[in-house]
């Protein structure tokens, strides 16, 4: 079989929709409704837990953020195992890693031409040490994707604020993206200037968040040596963030944003968590969150790591409301990821497991109110294939899907998913159940506008052998491409 995953999603699925009406079909796939993502988008998506590493000047002096006064040589960790912290990562179901490479102190950590610093000048390995090298590689070797964390505020270079400084930054992001083999995202942090030591002028120092940067520089630059890569920042272009540290998002959930109107730095965050409806570009929200109530590592916080189920339910908010889960978990001085956090990784990763891993409804009959051909018949929401989906009628923004399972079967999870390459077009819907002949609302009172990549919805537990999803309203013809129903237990 031809494989056309290098074509990207959209022109996938239309190549596909042609083949399909050359063969005698005459019914056309849907037109994309924009924004629309771009296939990497799409690959970010899907890998829906990820997580973030930080670690840096500031796990030696027991700091959230340094001033960059502390001297390269206070960096001295005896051993910095990144074989371990992907392992680890990668055992927790984890499928990409953002180091801190430099935060706001300007700390490197890898052997920066552009400054002395660095890595290089610190004790470790004695002075040949290159943890952004090491962490790629064992990325590499577990299976996981490679980004990188570049603070554009920098508290400990004399030049700040003036357009040396930007020149410096951009040296410093050619690095990253030339020696360290394919990197899958880029996050620029919202934080942008303020107190810092500044080389000594120990000062305060104001830019213009929305050009002082130059962030089409960056854009560029990332396209050019790593058109994988998505970009993170408040305004994308790739991802944004979800406009709070708690990683949840809004029930409602638009993967767009005015592109206009949001900058790195964006003052209106509250916008964030719910995206703009009437948006001109995919920009979907990734959730970040700390395993610590802290994001570098202390040893004071050994007892508050988040618990498993904390860390579900930021799933639920985050995964389950159209958004990707990141997920901080800080090494410690000793240069490895502490016993408590492990036990939750692996906890979570096993509750998980047990709440969404088995789908109830495959192979279960479905029958549409409206479909626009065979290939997009509603059997295609539970064959578990990515790039099958129903769709109705041009026209039609308001139909059901009528599931029905071999026998009664208690739920208390449901699934859906759009299948976003045509675009998001779900404005809101509603599931009920068949209880004693009757149609039941499965989840009076919450809110179920948006679905997106993903929306998940818990409720009690019910047993029924049929379930009924009504789309109310959409931006067009909508595509369902997968359905599910789980029964979580009340505990492991």
């Amino acid at each position: 079989m031809t494989n056309y995953r290098h074509l990207g999603w959209l022109t996938a699925a239309l190549l596909l929709s042609a083949i399909r009406i050359d063969a005698g079909d005459r019914t056309k796939a849907p037109t994309p409704i924009a924004p629309v993502p771009a296939s990497n988008q799409v690959e970010w998506q899907q890998r829906e837990t990820i997580a973030f590493i930080h670690f840096g000047m500031n796990t030696f002096h027991n700091l959230e953020w340094g001033d960059g006064s502390a001297p390269a040589s206070d960096f001295r960790p005896s051993a910095i195992d990144c074989e371990q912290w992907a392992r680890v990562l990668s055992e927790a179901g984890m499928k990409e890693v953002i180091l801190t490479c430099k935060h706001h102190d300007g700390f490197c950590l890898w052997p920066s031409q552009f400054t002395d610093y660095t890595i290089a000048h610190s004790p470790y390995k004695n002075g040949r040490g290159d943890v952004v090298k090491e962490l790629s590689e064992a990325c590499r070797k577990y299976g996981l994707k490679f980004g990188v964390y570049l603070s554009p505020w920098d508290r400990h270079q004399a030049f700040y604020g003036s357009p040396a400084y930007v020149d410096y930054y951009y040296s410093q992001l050619h690095e990253l993206l030339t020696r360290y083999g394919d990197i899958y995202e880029v996050w620029l942090d919202g934080a942008n200037g303020g107190d810092g030591y500044y080389g000594g002028a120990r000062e305060k120092r104001t830019i213009d968040r929305r050009t002082y940067y130059h962030f089409d520089r960056a854009r560029q630059m990332v396209s050019a040596l790593q058109p994988h890569a998505v970009i993170f920042s408040d305004a994308g272009p790739g991802c944004r963030w979800v406009g709070n540290e708690r990683g949840y998002a809004d029930a409602t959930n638009w993967s767009f944003l005015r592109s206009k109107d949001v900058y790195v730095g964006y003052d209106k965050a509250e916008e964030l968590t719910t995206g703009h409806p009437d948006g001109d570009a995919w920009v979907p929200a990734e959730c970040d969150v700390s395993i610590r109530p802290g994001w570098f590592y202390h040893a004071s916080e050994d007892s508050l790591v988040k618990s498993p189920d904390e860390l579900m339910e930021i799933y639920y908010r985050s995964v389950g409301r159209n958004g990707l889960m990141l997920l901080n978990v800080p090494a410690g001085p000793d240069g490895r990821i502490h016993d408590a956090d492990i036990r939750s990784l692996m906890g979570f990763r096993a509750r998980l497991k047990a709440e969404l891993g088995h789908n109830l409804l495959r192979g279960a009959s479905v029958k549409a109110s409206d479909v626009r051909g065979d290939q997009f018949a509603a059997a295609r929401t539970v064959d578990g294939q990515y790039d099958s989906y129903w769709a109705p009628r041009d026209g039609v923004t308001r139909a059901t899907l009528t599931l029905t399972l071999p026998q009664a079967t208690a739920i208390n999870r449901l699934m859906l998913q759009e299948f976003i390459p045509l675009g998001q077009r779900v404005r809101r819907f509603h599931v009920d159940y068949q209880l004693n002949g009757r149609w039941v609302p499965v989840n009076p009172g919450e809110a179920t506008t948006t679905v997106g990549y993903k929306r998940l919805l818990r409720f009690p537990t019910i047993r029924t052998r049929r379930l009924r999803i009504t789309i109310d309203d959409a931006r067009a013809c909508p595509c369902i491409n997968e359905i599910g129903a789980f029964m979580a237990p009340d505990k492991l």
